[in-house]
């Protein structure tokens, strides 16, 4: 079955980086587009960054543009958030999701704080 699992979330300051990573299963990961959401408390999930299977193409949230960068391996059925400058807004769960598809992971929870 499908699986994705993510990891590399935890407690930072205002400013510093994180990377989040994404090992996925259970289908064809590079024909697969793949996403990144976040959800932070009390709010919706929303979509943060996007690419295409062969990650020639990324698309992002207006709020992130210029600070997280979305990218994968193929050779190892990875999807990784690059995730520079980091503000307190930013801190919630992220989600890794396979594109246009109800494939979820269980999240990794980001705290942004001081």
């Amino acid at each position: 079955q499908v699986q994705l699992v993510e990891s590399g979330g935890g407690l930072v300051q205002p400013g510093q980086s994180l990377r989040l990573s994404c090992s996925a299963s259970g289908f064809t990961f590079s024909s697969a587009a793949m996403s990144w959401y976040r959800q932070a408390p009390g709010k919706e999930r929303e979509l943060v960054a996007l690419i295409t299977s062969g990650g020639g193409t990324t698309e992002y949230a207006d709020s992130v543009k210029g600070r997280f960068t979305i990218s994968r391996d193929n050779a190892n059925n990875t999807v990784y958030l690059q995730m520079n400058s980091l503000k307190s807004e930013g801190t919630g769960v992220y989600f890794c999701k396979w594109w246009a598809h109800d494939a979820w992971g269980l999240g990794n929870k980001v705290t942004i704080s001081s």
